[in-house]
């Protein structure tokens, strides 16, 4: 009997072991991965510093001011100003008689998703 509990207690120890070796290795490659990540986060934030960066040159003013006027034969671009815009007064409302376009039925329908 002694022989048993002691065979039991020998393959229950070699199991917690297997266990722990699996386990340690799963959180090592885990570990691994995660420095994998934030090395491409870090990798991205500097390619979209730079993006932006290039950005902010390309938009300068005084560089798309210059575009403009070398190219205004072509495009036509003039400065927008508030004169561009309609006032209030001379926006058309919709009739009250007016039915919609939209079926109600459309927005209504639900997808359930598993």
């Amino acid at each position: 009997m002694k022989n048993l509990l002691l065979g039991f207690l020998i393959i229950g120890v070699m199991g917690l072991a297997l266990w722990t070796y699996s386990e340690n290795y799963v959180t090592k490659q885990s570990l691994d991965e995660i420095v994998q990540l934030n090395k491409n986060i870090a990798k991205a934030r500097s390619r979209l510093r730079v993006l932006n960066a290039e950005w902010a040159y390309l938009n300068r003013p005084e560089r798309l001011s210059k575009l403009v006027n070398a190219n205004f034969d072509e495009l036509k671009l003039l400065e927008l100003t508030s004169k561009h815009f309609a006032g209030l007064e001379q926006i058309p409302f919709r009739s009250p008689g007016i039915e919609p376009m939209v079926d109600e039925a459309e927005f209504n329908n639900t997808i359930d998703v598993p």
